[in-house]
């Protein structure tokens, strides 16, 4: 019998302590990044995104990660995306710095059998009119990975990783600026 006490008093204890970490969680001001009313840039309405630069031997890099930034912005909504400078609120423009492959495991004939890409850029968010930057990250990164076949299949497998890491660029570099980080 003082062993089943025993056991419903460490069952309170135990409840007693979830409760508290919850009232003092609640009560610490902690909440999520873009949740809420207020918003990190708040007189930004409209966003235009500009040429993307590419410094880069790759050709076509620039459309592929613009569009995906596009996209990005499209999709999450926060922000009208318009079509000229002159139309728009806020500016994001971007370099790409550098694209970089390396192998990174081998076939059993010492060939490549798939490359890690990583892509180096520099953000800027600034304002339309005054070209006040808002937010920038200089040297953001991201990498990527894809197999090596034959030279078409592998030609594919190359831009679909490409693809996918504009898109997983676009998603990071998003996040980052709405939370100001």
């Amino acid at each position: 019998m003082e062993h089943r006490i025993g056991n419903r008093r460490r069952a309170a204890l135990s409840w007693a302590c979830v409760g508290v970490f919850v009232l003092l969680l609640a009560g610490c001001g902690y909440n999520f990044a873009g949740r809420g009313g207020e918003s990190v840039y708040p007189a930004v309405k409209t966003l235009y995104v500009e040429t993307f630069i590419n410094k880069t031997s790759e050709a076509n890099l620039d459309n592929i990660f613009r569009t995906a930034f596009n996209s990005e912005i499209v999709q999450n909504g926060r922000f009208k995306l318009v079509g000229s400078l002159e139309e728009s609120d806020a500016v994001l423009r971007a370099t790409i710095q550098a694209l970089v492959a390396a192998p990174i495991s081998y076939k059993p004939s010492n060939l490549a059998a798939e490359d890690r890409i990583t892509v180096v850029m520099d953000l800027v968010l600034d304002d339309g009119k005054s070209a006040k930057p808002l937010w920038s990250s200089y040297g953001f990164s991201l990498t990527g990975d894809y197999t090596i076949t034959s030279v078409g299949v592998t030609e594919v497998s190359r831009r679909n990783a490409l693809i996918k890491l504009a898109s997983d660029s676009a998603e990071k570099a998003y996040r980052m600026m709405m939370s100001d980080f």
